[in-house]
Parts: structure tokens; sequence; C-alpha cells
């Protein structure tokens, strides 16, 4: 596709009454090319997708990744990601990058940061040493990064957590943004807002009414998916997406299992990213449309056929789920890359589904026939998974 628009217009291309929300086609120019949404970004968080080269990110038709800024801030650091001319050629990759602020990282070490309104003083991971981040520092580093969007520094609030908590936390991720779009100097880098509130409709309500009106080329959804209920999600997304303007994109973060990319498109999301698709590959798990698929199964064993006979992925083009299961058990490590690929195709080809369905005004038929057939995971069990990957990490919840 030839881009011909300005470095970041917004094109809304196609909408359909959901019956929850307003699903949205669109697409969004960036200096390294355009972005069909919906979409989904995988995510590269040392400048690296998991187990994955760009050359299988093309391949498996990834239009845009995702790379975190508190990582490699840490390590390597931005001054040599610089000095290599940024991201796109340190790692590369020559599509879209957005890089987010570090915010959830910094936020989610409760216990080794302290925060006050200028900003927030935490222990690294890796070492223990002493950083601090303020709204100025973080701009100055993603535009270092030089990714194509990057994100404000927020504070992202627990599950669960109080109204007064929260009331104190957006009122402090406001100003920040102030602070961020003041710093801010790139004009090949799009700064996007994010909108927080926790659980509490009447706060996500207003930090929307006061971000639409700042000029951010786009917005995001901060701090869902962190443990609460999907209706509260749902219901969450429903109050705040009218307020947000229907010009501009809107992405919501850290959310990506397959159920959520159809309610959450439904309810007027244009992005998404998650770790899921590569975290369950190195897990055993494939991705189909009836569900996960766990490849440790005996039951493939003997299982002489593709993961998914329609997927045109180069794992499914090659290899048998009894030679994927084989790998897997043995502890190949190219296991871990034919089950990535797979699972992120997975991903892209439920995006351009969604998007085809979008500008044929089929999305409800195809929503519905989608949560009819996809099996979705106990809510419990992907809890304790989540909870057991952030123990893993130095990271819990408060």
């Amino acid at each position: 596709m030839e881009n011909n628009r300005l470095p970041f217009d917004f094109e809304l291309t196609a909408s359909v009454d959901s019956g929850v929300g307003s699903a949205r086609a669109g697409v969004l120019s960036t200096p390294h090319g355009l972005i069909e949404t919906p979409v989904f970004m995988p995510v590269g968080t040392q400048a690296s997708v998991k187990a994955v080269s760009p050359d299988d990110l093309r391949d498996l038709h990834a239009q845009i990744i995702l790379a975190n800024t508190y990582h490699l801030y840490l390590r390597p650091g931005p001054d040599l990601i610089a000095k290599f001319g940024g991201l796109h050629r340190f790692m590369g990759w020559d599509g879209p990058i957005l890089t987010d602020s570090g915010g959830f990282q910094v936020f989610s070490l409760s216990h080794n940061r302290k925060l006050d309104d200028e900003g927030v003083t935490f222990k690294s991971h890796i070492d223990g040493s002493t950083h601090r981040f303020t709204p100025e520092m973080v701009v100055r580093v993603e535009e270092q990064l030089g990714a194509d969007i990057i994100m404000v520094l927020d504070e992202c609030t627990p599950y669960p957590s109080t109204h007064e908590y929260n009331r104190r936390a957006l009122d402090r991720t406001h100003s920040w943004a102030e602070r961020c779009l003041r710093a801010h100097t790139r004009s090949d880098q799009a700064l996007f807002a994010i909108v927080q509130g926790g659980t509490y409709a009447d706060l996500r309500r207003e930090s929307a009414q006061t971000l639409a009106p700042m000029p951010f080329p786009g917005y995001a959804i901060g701090g869902l998916s962190v443990g609460e209920p999907k209706e509260e999600m749902h219901r969450l997304l429903e109050e705040t997406m009218p307020l947000l303007p229907a010009d501009k994109p809107r992405y919501l973060m850290g959310v990506g299992s397959p159920e959520d990319l159809v309610e959450c498109v439904a309810r007027g999301i244009d992005m998404f990213d998650c770790v899921l698709p590569t975290r369950l590959a190195r897990n055993g798990a494939l991705l189909t449309r009836d569900g996960r698929l766990a490849i440790k199964s005996s039951r493939y064993a003997l299982a002489d056929r593709p993961v998914e006979p329609d997927c045109d992925c180069y794992t499914c083009r090659h290899f048998t789920l009894g030679y994927l299961r084989h790998l897997f058990r043995a502890k190949e490590l190219l296991a871990y890359r034919l089950n990535s690929i797979h699972n992120l195709r997975f991903m892209t080809r439920t995006m351009a589904e969604i998007r085809a369905s979008i500008l044929d005004g089929t999305f409800p038929e195809y929503r519905a026939w989608f949560l009819n057939h996809y099996q979705v995971t106990d809510r419990e069990a992907s809890v304790k998974q989540r909870d057991l990957w952030l123990l893993a990490h130095g990271r819990m919840r408060v």
C-alpha cells in the first residue's frame, strides 16, 4: 500500500454498530509505513520478539511491533541505541515501532519504587541500582529510541485499589501527560496519551474528557486486564470510548487474548499488544479456532497434520503436530520459534478477518461465530498464570 498521507494521519474507513459500541476499521500512517487497523502488535520487549526474527515477523504479516522503554533504558541503554541510529536499525526492523513509557513495569515493582508528583524513583530488577523516571526524562529516552509512536508516563494503579488511591493517581497521570507534551520535540514521532482511572467509571470518564481536548494524535487505555473480571473491562470501555475523538486511533494496552480482540474491537478499540501469544508458545500452548491446544499432550504423538489445516504460517505449512510435540518435549529451541510463529500468525490472521468483516459490514456475525467456536480459558487459571509470571519477574500485585 502506497503511503500518500501525512506522517501521522489516521483515516477511519468503516464502522459497524456491534450492539455494544462501534467496531472500526482505519489506516494509520507513520514514517515507517501504513498500519491497517484494527491491529495486533507483537511485543519485542528488549528489541526482540522472543524466538522470532524480523523476517519471520514480515512473513506472518506483522504490521507494527512494540518495544519496552523500561527494559531498554536499563539494558543496553538509550545512548547506545541512539548511536546505532535508533531502534529500527538496531533491531533490523524497517516497519513501524511503538515504545511504551515503562510506566507499567515501574509501578509493578511496588516494593522497589518510591512515587511523588515529580516522578518515580525505582531500583533495577537486574542489579538493584537506583534510577529515576520523570515525564520529561521518559520522553527524552523515547526520542533517543526513535520509535514511530511513543507513550506518555502514567501511573498504572493495581487491582483492586480504592477510589481515593485512583483519584490521586489520575491527577498525577494528567499532570504528567501535559508535561510530556511540553517535553516532546520530535515531529516524526507521535506521542499518545493514556486514559487511566482503575475500575471506576466516573474516573475513566473524567480521564477521557480531560485528555481528549489535548493535542495528542492518539489515545491509549491503560490499567485494564490487570486482574479485574472481563465484564468490568468491557463496561469501562463502553463508558470511555464515546468520549474519545473518533478521528484518532485508540490503543488498549497489554490486552491480547483472542476473545479480547473480538470483544474489544466491538467496543471501539483499534490497537492491541500483548506478550500472551509468544509466552503461550514457549509453554507449549498453541492457538486454534477452538481454543488453546496443549502440544505436550500424548494425543498428538502420532498426529500427522498441522496445528490448523487452513493456517498459512510457516509452521503449519511444513510441520506436523507430532513433530512439534517431539520438539517441545525434547526442549529443542526450534520448538519455541515454530510455536511462536504459529501463535503470532493466528493473531494477525484473526485481526485481518475482523477488519475484513468490518469493511463488508458482517462484523456482528463474525463476532458471534468466533465466540461460539473459541473455547475461552478458565479465568481463575489465567489469573494464576499471570501472577506466577509476575512473581517470576520480581513483580507482585499490591
